[in-house]
């Protein structure tokens, strides 16, 4: 199954699955790039404030009951 993508440098279709650079300007694709790698914090802070966050709320729920 051929999938297409397009350089987010230079806007080209590129029609190799397998290539990790553009072939017109030679830029990374970013193919293997994930949604955490997109972020801008490191995800150890976010891991870090998602504890955070819910450890505050369970001690809020626990301490309504």
């Amino acid at each position: 199954m051929c999938e297409e993508h397009i350089c987010p440098h230079c806007g080209k279709l590129i029609d190799d699955d397998e290539a990790l650079l553009c072939l017109y300007c030679g830029e990374n694709l970013e193919l293997g790039v994930g949604t955490l790698g997109k972020m801008k914090y490191s995800t150890h802070w976010i891991v870090v404030t998602a504890v955070v966050i819910f450890t505050v709320v369970a001690f809020t729920l626990l301490m309504m009951r």
